[in-house]
């Protein structure tokens, strides 16, 4: 799996979202943002983003996810 192909499988899996990722191997970083997490706690938010990536974690195509997930509101104040 390649930065593209996770980036794809987000995008696809979770409304209004937009995803930039980077890395290579097994090993990715991920910034997600979305309005599908307004009100979640980060644990939450990590939670679903993870729940998308379940099928590839567990065979072991992604070994590593380091994330930082943001809502439309809080990307546009950094």
């Amino acid at each position: 799996m390649n930065a593209g192909e996770v980036k794809a499988l987000l995008e696809t899996s979770i409304a209004n979202c937009e995803v930039l990722a980077e890395g290579e191997g097994c090993n990715f970083q991920i910034r997600v943002v979305s309005s599908e997490f307004e009100g979640l706690s980060t644990v939450k938010r990590q939670q679903l983003v993870y729940s998308h990536l379940q099928e590839a974690i567990a065979s072991g195509v992604i070994h590593a996810v380091t994330m930082k997930t943001y809502t439309p509101d809080q990307i546009s104040k950094l």
